[in-house]
């Protein structure tokens, strides 16, 4: 009987919180016989098409070199995996090296890629027994993780060491070598696991504005359900009615009409919840995809372009320029936070001498992260290119998307921790603003890790606290 905590692999049904379950160490991995099956039919198909003539990778050079005969078997294999290794760049964590191992063998589950029956089910060994490989992402461009699954394949075949673990060591003969490295399981796996922080930060985001709002003495108006069915865009009403449900019981408004950092939240976080959720449905196909060339069906063995991820790089962009003004629009809550004339308080929420500068130094902190991830704001789908001898002249660099949004959710906590611990301050200062509900309980989560003294002095513990804060604010939604 299949245990409560196994994740079941079938090429089909893999859920993206399967996914990091498994990748986390929460969940097992459990591939079924009839996958297995699969594989091991699609593989014989490839061996009877490669007898019968030129099958890309199988029996030939791959790129430029497509029409070159390799048919010298398992070492052609072993050269292809050799050649296609860079191994150079920052060494994945182990989180991301299981996710994009979990990826890749739930795809060739799928049944397209012909590969044997033994590499499925020494991934599925490795993943079972937390053997980890040494994974180096430089060398993909959005067509395929040619580089890293090399290095993958090379750690199955023995040729390099498993970096934790021990890890099966297997045969990779000829056709297997190219439908391993076929496919681009880490990017999606990168991709992946910034998605799911984006949305976990997306929900903070609002837990943090509707505290900000308290502080301030916002009006509630601009969250009336009334204002948001009379333009209804996709997350919109959702975002207004969570905002109403934290703030209710507010203390009066101070202004008939507030900046827009507090009046604009629906408007700006929905299409960053709109393109989560967009993304979200691709990778999942992306998950349960086929996606090697060639792809070995009942219909044949087809050649293609299905690697292309023209579709994940598109999702990646969108959730990048819907989110960074999520941001922007918390830096801008920052700043309202440090003036008397907004908070009723003392310039920077300062305590103490005349000067003190209070949270000051947080409103910098806020503006070169921002200032960082702007940098790296390019559409990633606007780059072009022409390698191999000019026969690939175009590449979705999804792979530089999925690495740019991660970046993007390791830089955002400290700007919403800013907010936070301004938000914070300003609550302990005016402790009368704060109603009971759910937004007092995201203040107590908050405060009881962030130092209740009001007088100058370092805040870097003050914001790496409410970093640490943000996850379990997010849980409150």
């Amino acid at each position: 009987m299949q245990s409560a905590s196994a994740v079941p692999l079938d090429g089909r049904t893999l859920s993206i919180s399967g996914l990091l379950a498994i990748a986390s160490g929460r969940s097992t991995a459990e591939v079924g016989p009839a996958a297995l099956r699969l594989v091991e039919a699609r593989h014989a198909r490839l061996h009877a098409a490669r007898e019968r003539g030129a099958v890309y990778g199988a029996n030939t050079g791959v790129g430029a070199n497509r029409h070159e005969n390799a048919d010298d078997g398992a070492e052609h294999g072993l050269r292809l995996l050799r050649s296609h290794c860079a191994a150079v760049g920052p060494e994945e964590d182990d989180v991301t090296a299981r996710a994009a191992m979990t990826v890749r063998l739930n795809q060739i589950l799928a049944g397209g890629s012909g590969v044997s029956r033994r590499v499925a089910e020494a991934l599925a060994a490795a993943l079972r027994d937390g053997a980890v490989p040494s994974l180096h992402p430089w060398g993909a461009i959005g067509t395929a993780d040619l580089s890293a699954l090399a290095e993958l394949g090379l750690t199955l075949a023995g040729e390099r060491p498993w970096r934790s673990g021990n890890g099966p060591v297997i045969t990779i003969d000829g056709t297997d070598a190219l439908p391993m490295i076929s496919s681009s399981a880490l990017t999606v796996a990168t991709s992946i696991l910034a998605l799911a922080q984006v949305e976990e930060l997306i929900r903070a985001s609002v837990v943090v504005a509707a505290l900000s709002f308290l502080a301030l003495r916002g009006n509630p108006e601009a969250y009336h359900p009334a204002v948001h069915r009379a333009r209804a865009h996709p997350g919109q009403v959702e975002v207004a009615t969570l905002l109403s449900g934290l703030v209710a019981g507010c203390a009066p408004p101070l202004r008939i009409q507030d900046p827009f950092g507090l009046r604009v939240v629906p408007q700006v976080t929905a299409p960053a919840i709109h393109a989560a959720r967009s993304l979200h449905d691709v990778l999942t196909a992306e998950l349960n995809a086929a996606v090697e060339n060639p792809l070995v069906t009942d219909d044949g063995v087809l050649h293609h372009g299905q690697f292309h991820t023209a579709t994940l790089a598109a999702g990646l962009d969108a959730v990048r320029s819907a989110f960074l003004p999520v941001l922007s629009l918390s830096s801008a809550r920052v700043g309202l936070l440090m003036r008397p004339d907004m908070t009723g308080l003392r310039a920077f929420l300062a305590d103490g001498p005349g000067g003190s500068s209070g949270v000051m130094i947080s409103e910098y902190v806020v503006q070169d992260v921002l200032t960082e991830i702007r940098v790296g704001m390019q559409p990633i789908a606007a780059g072009t290119l022409t390698i191999s001898l000019g026969l690939e002249e175009h590449a979705s660099f999804a792979t530089q998307g999925a690495r740019s949004l991660r970046r993007m959710t390791r830089l955002a906590p400290t700007l919403l921790a800013a907010e936070l611990v301004a938000a914070v301050r300003a609550l302990r200062m005016a402790p009368g603003r704060l109603p009971d509900g759910t937004a007092r309980d995201a203040f107590e989560v908050a405060a009881k890790n962030l130092d209740p003294r009001f007088e100058d002095r370092p805040l870097g513990t003050d914001l790496e606290s409410a970093v640490a804060a943000l996850p379990a604010l997010a849980e409150l939604l």
